[in-house]
C-alpha cells in the first residue's frame, strides 16, 4: 500500500511539471539542438540550397573584427550590473530607515523596471540629445562648454546606455535587498552600537556580510540578463553609431533578421552562450571567498 502510495504521488508530481518541462523542450531544448546543427550550415533564410559547411562559421566569427568589436561592448555594457547593484544597496539601507514618503520612494525608484522598453528608450532619447536635452543643458549652465555627445558620438554612447541600464536595474535591485534587510536581526544591530561600533561599520562588517547571498543572486541574475538584453539598445541605437553600441546578442539578431544568415548567427549564439557559461562560472567559483550563508 505504502508503494502503491508513492508511485501516485511520483505520477501526481510528473503531472504538475509536465508543462514546464514540455514548454523547455519545446522552446529551449528543441531550438537549442537545432541552432547548434545550423552552426555547421550555410543556411540562410527561405534558401532552399543548405549546404554542410563544417567549422567554417566557427573560423569566420574567430576572424571577424565586428564579433571582438561586439564582445568588447558587451563587456562594456556589464559594468552597469555591479553598479546597479551597489546603488542599489545604497538606496535600500537608505529606505529602510524611518524617512518621509518612504513608500513613495519605493514606488518612483522601482517604476523604471516595469516600464516598457520603447517609451524607456525614447524619453532618454530625448533626455540625451546632445543640442537640445536637458542634461546637456544643465550641464552647460553650470559651466561645460562642450558636454559629450553621448548617444550620437562612438566614444560616449556605450557609456550613455551603461547609465541608461544602471537606471533600469536600481528599482528591481533596491527591491531585492530591501527583502533580505528584513531578515537582519534587529538583536545584532543593537548589540553592536552597545559595543561602539559607527554606522559604517555596521554597514560594512554586518549588514553588507549579511545580504552577500542576496548580491551573488543579484550578479548572476543581471549579468545574465544583460547579456541577453538587446531591445533598448535596438530601440535606442540600433547598434550604432558606428557599431559603437552593438552587443553580442544584438550582433546574433542582425545577422539572423537583417542579413537572414542563420548558420553565421547560430555560431554567434553558441558563442554568447560560453560567454554566459564562463561568467556564470568564475561568479560560482569565486562566491566561497565572499558569501557568507
Amino acid at each position: 500500500m505504502n508503494n502503491n502510495w508513492m508511485r501516485r504521488q511520483q505520477l501526481l508530481g510528473y503531472i504538475f511539471i509536465g508543462p514546464s518541462m514540455l514548454g523547455v523542450l519545446l522552446f529551449f531544448l528543441i531550438p537549442a539542438a537545432y541552432s547548434f546543427g545550423l552552426m555547421f550550415t550555410n543556411y540562410k533564410f527561405m534558401n532552399p540550397k543548405v549546404e554542410f559547411v563544417g567549422l567554417d562559421n566557427i573560423v569566420r566569427l574567430l576572424q571577424d573584427p565586428m564579433f571582438y568589436l561586439s564582445l568588447k561592448n558587451t563587456l562594456l555594457f556589464l559594468l552597469a550590473v555591479p553598479v546597479s547593484i551597489g546603488l542599489g544597496f545604497v538606496v535600500a539601507v537608505v529606505l529602510n530607515q524611518k524617512i518621509y514618503l518612504k513608500k513613495l520612494l519605493r514606488g518612483l525608484y522601482f517604476m523604471p523596471y516595469i516600464t516598457s522598453g520603447v517609451a524607456v528608450a525614447f524619453v532618454w532619447m530625448l533626455l540625451f540629445h546632445p543640442k537640445q536635452g536637458p542634461i546637456n543643458g544643465l550641464l552647460r549652465s553650470i559651466g561645460f562648454d562642450n558636454p559629450p555627445g553621448w548617444l550620437s558620438t562612438t566614444t560616449s554612447s556605450m557609456f550613455a546606455i551603461d547609465i541608461i541600464w544602471i537606471w533600469f536595474l536600481l528599482g528591481y535591485n533596491m527591491i531585492i535587498y530591501m527583502a533580505a534587510l528584513q531578515e537582519v536581526s534587529p538583536e545584532l544591530l543593537e548589540a553592536a552600537k552597545m559595543d561602539g561600533a559607527k554606522r559604517g561599520q555596521i554597514l560594512r562588517r554586518i549588514i553588507w556580510p549579511l545580504v552577500s547571498p542576496t548580491t551573488f543572486l543579484l550578479l548572476i541574475t543581471g549579468l545574465i540578463m544583460t547579456i541577453k538584453t538587446f531591445g533598448i539598445i535596438q530601440a535606442i541605437t540600433q547598434g550604432g553609431p558606428g557599431n559603437s553600441t552593438t552587443i553580442l546578442s544584438l550582433f546574433v539578431y542582425q545577422n539572423a533578421f537583417r542579413y537572414y544568415d542563420m548558420g553565421y548567427a547560430s555560431t554567434i549564439s553558441w558563442a554568447l552562450f560560453i560567454v554566459i557559461l564562463l561568467i556564470t562560472l568564475v561568479q560560482w567559483i569565486g562566491q566561497k571567498r565572499w558569501v557568507h550563508y
